[in-house]
């Protein structure tokens, strides 16, 4: 199996740090963010690794050369020229990833005791497109699943804009964790080019093809966006 971690991004709710370096190589008890998602990856036998780069990307590059992947064989997908997003970052990522069926694809800034193995049961299982984590944390984004915990829409609670892609008795919001689990038929059905938010894509998507939510409350789990979740992370993670 392979996974593919989005640190292309520009970070900055992480200023100042990411002012001089990426927010992948942000510090949690010495270790950077970067190293700490490939080491959860490596609890799962995912050893195969895309990592995008933009901002600040050579040093990126540089630590991974300089730690040889933390022992896991990592391909670099380039958007020196232009930052993708996450929809444009992972189609520009696919000639590296059209072999694995399914992938996985997280966020850098995430740390998390997600169980992974029970979440690509669950993809298994169901046979998504794609299957979501999430979780009943407040926040002003959420993903909208009907009953059956099926992608159904999008709400942001604090401008009151909605996006319906189906139709549901009643709408659960969770809230989403940046961790996916991918089929590799998402690169057929994907008709946007360029840059652009994988949410988008999904919320098209999924007026014809399932895509799954996978709970997972119980776990432990920190977006590492801000100075302050630095600090509250170094609590949770040793």
């Amino acid at each position: 199996m392979k996974a593919m971690i989005l640190a292309a991004g520009l970070g900055t709710r992480l200023q100042p740090f990411t002012l001089h370096h990426p927010k992948a190589l942000a510090i949690v008890n010495n270790k950077t963010l970067l190293q700490r998602n490939i080491e959860y990856l490596q609890q799962y036998g995912i050893r195969d690794v895309v990592v995008n780069v933009h901002h600040f990307g050579q040093q990126i590059i540089d630590i991974i050369n300089a730690n040889n992947g933390w022992g896991s064989a990592i391909t670099i997908s380039d958007e020196t020229d232009v930052v993708l997003e996450t929809g444009g970052g992972l189609l520009k990522a696919a000639p590296l990833l059209a072999d694995a069926d399914p992938f996985v694809l997280m966020n850098v800034d995430i740390l998390t005791d997600l169980p992974l193995s029970d979440m690509m049961a669950f993809h298994t299982a169901k046979q998504p497109l794609a299957t979501l984590a999430t979780t009943g944390r407040q926040t002003s984004r959420y993903f909208l699943f009907n009953e059956a915990d099926v992608l159904c829409g999008w709400r942001n609670i604090k401008t009151g804009e909605e996006k319906i892609s189906k139709k549901a008795t009643i709408y659960q919001q969770k809230a989403f964790s940046g961790i996916h689990i991918i089929s590799n038929r998402i690169f057929n059905l994907i008709n946007r080019q360029g840059k652009f938010s994988i949410v988008d894509a999904y919320l098209e998507l999924a007026k014809a093809n399932p895509i799954c939510g996978f709970d997972h409350s119980n776990s432990q789990f920190i977006d590492v966006g801000k100075p302050e979740s630095l600090e509250n992370a170094s609590l949770i993670f040793k």
